[in-house]
């Protein structure tokens, strides 16, 4: 376990003269804090951090299987806590609708799952919950901002939703589903599918700017395709809200290297076994 994740047990710690870790923390001494970054984790943190501030909203885009994506968001949380300059957590990983809101920062991680109506199916919670309970004990809400699944269907018929992003970039968007499904969905699919990804950078968006307050930031941590700014969820957010986008980036192809002047910063990390996930693909579909 990576040295700012906190062992279980010390999870239960007392706010004890901890009113300039966490904003407002003397006001509820029964809250348990988590323990502050190491110095080296918090000046590498801030030093990604600082230069995006200030902003109402940052989305952090990354790689879903890089684990050192999500150990960067859960540092992220945790410094923005310890500041008071956190609003809220959205979650491409959470649908729209489901908050950690009424949870009491010692809640368990079962009811925090509970809560978010947690899929390990699709979202592994190894990989989420250290950033997740970080934000729980910081007595900071986590908002679940995806698309229901139930909403799927009648956004794959909304014809409306081709009109939501420029001509250019609905075609982007379009190839972008094209080549992320393999190439082997039939082109009829490809509009369907196309609306279905709009629709869920609207709900993300949407999530994120119920949750904007002056002066704080409201995190969304989601895809580097929802991240875009160019196709994604910045071009569904009002223009008088601030919002600042990253890639994190393990990828060195030249079609990786292109998307980078689509995000306000590239943070780097180390590369992750490659996976082809287009073979998996054929396989699952039969192809």
């Amino acid at each position: 376990m990576p040295p700012f994740f906190l062992p279980r047990q010390s999870q239960a710690l007392i706010c004890l003269a901890t009113a300039a870790l966490l904003g407002g923390c003397a006001s509820q001494p029964e809250a348990p804090v988590l323990r502050p970054l190491s110095d080296s984790v918090a000046a590498v943190t801030a030093a990604r951090l600082d230069p995006l501030l200030p902003t109402s909203v940052l989305l952090l885009g990354e790689q879903h299987d890089a684990a050192e994506h999500q150990q960067i968001e859960q540092q992220v949380i945790a410094l923005l806590a310890a500041r008071g300059q956190l609003a809220a957590v959205a979650l491409e990983m959470a649908d729209a609708g489901v908050s950690t809101a009424k949870l009491h920062p010692s809640s368990s991680e079962q009811q925090v799952k509970s809560a978010l109506k947690w899929s390990d199916k699709g979202w592994p919670w190894q990989a989420y919950g250290p950033a997740v309970m970080t934000a729980v004990r910081a007595d900071i809400p986590v908002l679940g901002a995806n698309l229901p699944r139930a909403r799927m269907q009648d956004s794959m018929a909304d014809g409306k939703l081709d009109m939501q992003l420029p001509g250019p970039a609905l075609k982007a968007q379009q190839q972008s589903i094209r080549l992320g499904h393999c190439n082997l969905l039939p082109e009829n699919q490809i509009t369907p599918m196309t609306r279905i990804q709009i629709a869920k950078d609207i709900s993300m968006a949407n999530t994120l700017l119920q949750a904007v307050l002056p002066g704080k930031v409201v995190l969304l941590l989601t895809g580097s395709g929802h991240a875009d700014r160019t196709l994604g969820v910045p071009q569904h957010l009002p223009p008088d809200i601030q919002s600042k986008a990253v890639l994190m980036q393990v990828e060195r192809t030249q079609a990786a290297t292109e998307k980078i002047a689509n995000f306000d910063a590239t943070w780097a990390t180390p590369a992750v076994p490659e996976v082809d996930y287009c073979a998996k693909f054929k396989a699952q579909s039969g192809r």
